[in-house]
């Protein structure tokens, strides 16, 4: 076949076509039924033609406007090809699908993280002078009897609760950022951090100074725990793609996990923005244990709620025709 004879027997396609896609806007419905079935047939016909062009006439200009022609059709043809980007679409649908698209990673970083928390836990409750050795400075004053130092001031109690955020913070961004480490880097660091949260823990209660604890934490802790475990999640799933790519090459798998991984560590760090507010004012607030429980329990289960009622997905549509 020529290049004259390809021309001359399709060009008045693609006129219909190119006719058919200014006609429609962006909403192929107004071109009615019939109009709508014979946009697919000439598309696909395009898209025929455009993969014939390309592997007969590279180079020739009839490539690159049939490209530009299916590019401009596609997604009058194929609804889910339209995108919405809008701020408003990923906070109300987009960043809960993210969340939620991905059960595996959810659940074992939930597993590393508290499963290593309650390990360490019992362990330093049981052996406070070795897992002295492993409690960060910053936490460490709160692992000396109570008889041995007075209680901790208001502004201790704030240093305390403000160096815990601030660590929460780094540990999220560094969950998702490991995970390019085939995803062992998050596992190590939801590891280790349940290794702290445990140490620190146990060697409260072993002070004596549990009940001091649980006054700060759980208003704002069980939120920030939550985007811990899902920016975990998150970086092991961009890692995943380095290990089982399927039929994708790895740069390319790579590439196709780590933007929806990226979505939902910028949704996550507007999760632990909501924590923060709460960790100053009601933690440092005088209601009682009961009541920081609730509050925490209602900003951890709005969190989850919406990843379940908002993440779930919507059913793929196809062509138009």
């Amino acid at each position: 076949m020529t290049l004259d004879s390809f021309l001359s027997t399709r060009r008045d396609r693609w006129s219909e076509l190119s006719g058919h896609v200014r006609a429609s806007g962006r909403r192929p419905e107004s071109l009615g039924p019939n109009g709508v079935r014979r946009l697919g047939a000439l598309y696909r016909s395009a898209a025929a033609d455009l993969a014939l062009a390309r592997r007969e006439f590279a180079g020739e200009p009839v490539v690159s406007q049939l490209t530009d022609l299916v590019g401009r059709a596609r997604p009058l043809v194929y609804a889910n090809e339209r995108r919405s980007g809008s701020l408003r679409e990923f906070v109300s649908h987009g960043y809960w699908r993210r969340v939620r698209e991905r059960p595996v990673p959810l659940l074992i970083a939930a597993l590393l993280l508290f499963g290593t928390w309650g390990l360490a836990a019992v362990w330093a409750w049981r052996d406070p002078g070795a897992a002295l050795a492993v409690a960060p400075v910053q936490f460490q004053s709160w692992t000396e009897p109570q008889e041995d130092r007075p209680t901790p001031t208001s502004e201790e109690s704030a240093a305390f609760a403000s160096a815990l955020f601030t660590n929460n913070i780094q540990v999220s961004i560094l969950a998702f950022a490991a995970g390019i480490a085939a995803g062992l880097g998050s596992a190590f660091v939801l590891v280790f951090n349940g290794l702290i949260l445990g140490v620190v823990s146990g060697l409260a209660a072993d002070a004596g100074n549990g009940d001091l604890l649980l006054e700060w934490i759980p208003a704002h802790g069980i939120l920030e725990i939550s985007c811990i475990v899902v920016a975990g999640a998150a970086g092991m799933r961009m890692g995943w793609a380095l290990v089982a790519p399927r039929r994708r090459r790895r740069g390319a798998a790579l590439a196709a996990e780590a933007r929806p991984a990226a979505e939902v560590v910028l949704g996550t760090a507007a999760w632990l923005v909501v924590a923060g507010f709460i960790e100053g004012f009601v933690s440092p607030s005088g209601i009682g244990l009961g009541a920081r429980i609730a509050v925490g329990l209602l900003a951890a289960g709005a969190f989850w709620g919406l990843v379940f009622f908002r993440g779930r997905p919507i059913p793929e549509r196809g062509p138009l025709l």
